[in-house]
């Protein structure tokens, strides 16, 4: 009779421990393709449900934040856009900043937020972050969307906007953004679930970043030691490049991506090896 039972026992899913430390299963993740898809909407809808404006907000803030920005920093300060109208030349910066520090914030919550499912049911705990870097897409879409808006309006007016063939490389600085907020956010996101004040320092955090990445201003206006920090930001060269690209404006070099992509690699990997520690034990101090 035992034998018969386990003839007609057919599992399509066995679940083991993690015994090493390089023991990632990161193609568990495309397994679960569908819980992604599952989360993606999950994300997007739960961020503005009972909203009166919904995803207008997507709109309004960058838009807030660029007039802000504008009347601050362009008209007070007068901090040169290098002839670029400021409103699009902060909107440019504004755009690609969102999605990378919007995701860091979203992911760095991945354990904390995601407790009472994590203990429940299991799932590749990396679909988690995955989803939300997949999420803020869309929102960037909405976001770059206005962006071209004002782009054309610019462009049409006889503004001094000199696009060139490096527009092409778009998709590829969304994909290191995506990389380096995927690698942040799971660390910081691995390390608050033991300390919490992390999650406090985070939001300061990523204000200070904001100020040593050219977004208000161009990499032209620092020099000397100042401009060396600020180039050791993996996240200037992206800035920049995407700048370059779309305004003509700005500074490009292929090492520099080069050091970008290194370091969101390296900062990705390291990631991997704090999450997946962590995903063993962190129901214990969650």
């Amino acid at each position: 009779m035992t034998n018969i039972i386990q003839q007609e026992q057919n599992w399509t899913e066995v679940v083991e421990p993690r015994r090493k430390l390089f023991d990632l299963r990161l193609d568990e993740v495309w397994k679960y393709k569908d819980l992604v898809v599952l989360f993606v909407r999950r994300d997007f809808v739960a961020a503005y449900k009972q909203t009166i404006l919904g995803p207008l907000w997507h709109i309004i803030q960058p838009l807030f934040t660029t007039i802000v920005f504008t009347v601050v920093f362009g008209k007070i300060a007068k901090i040169s856009t290098e002839s670029i109208p400021p409103m699009l030349f902060y909107l440019a910066g504004i755009t690609l900043w969102n999605y990378f520090s919007g995701s860091l914030l979203s992911i760095s919550d991945t354990f904390l937020n995601n407790a009472g499912v994590f203990g429940k049911v299991y799932f590749p705990r990396m679909v988690v972050p995955v989803s939300t870097i997949i999420s803020r897409i869309i929102s960037l879409g909405i976001q770059f969307f206005l962006f071209m808006l004002f782009y054309a309006y610019f462009y049409f007016k006889g503004a001094p906007i000199h696009p060139n063939i490096y527009i092409l490389i778009f998709p590829l600085l969304l994909l290191l953004l995506a990389l380096h907020a995927l690698g942040f956010g799971i660390i910081i996101s691995s390390l608050t679930t033991k300390y919490r004040d992390l999650k406090l320092l985070l939001g300061f955090g990523i204000q200070l970043a904001m100020y040593a990445t050219p977004i208000i201003y161009p990499l032209s206006f620092v020099s000397g030691t100042l401009k060396t920090l600020i180039m050791i930001n993996p996240i200037t060269p992206i800035i920049e490049a995407f700048k370059f690209g779309f305004l003509g404006v700005g500074t490009f070099s292929w090492v520099h991506l080069g050091y970008s992509a290194a370091v969101g690699l390296v900062v990705f990997f390291i990631g991997l090896l704090f999450f997946n520690k962590v995903e063993r034990s962190f129901m214990d101090t969650v």
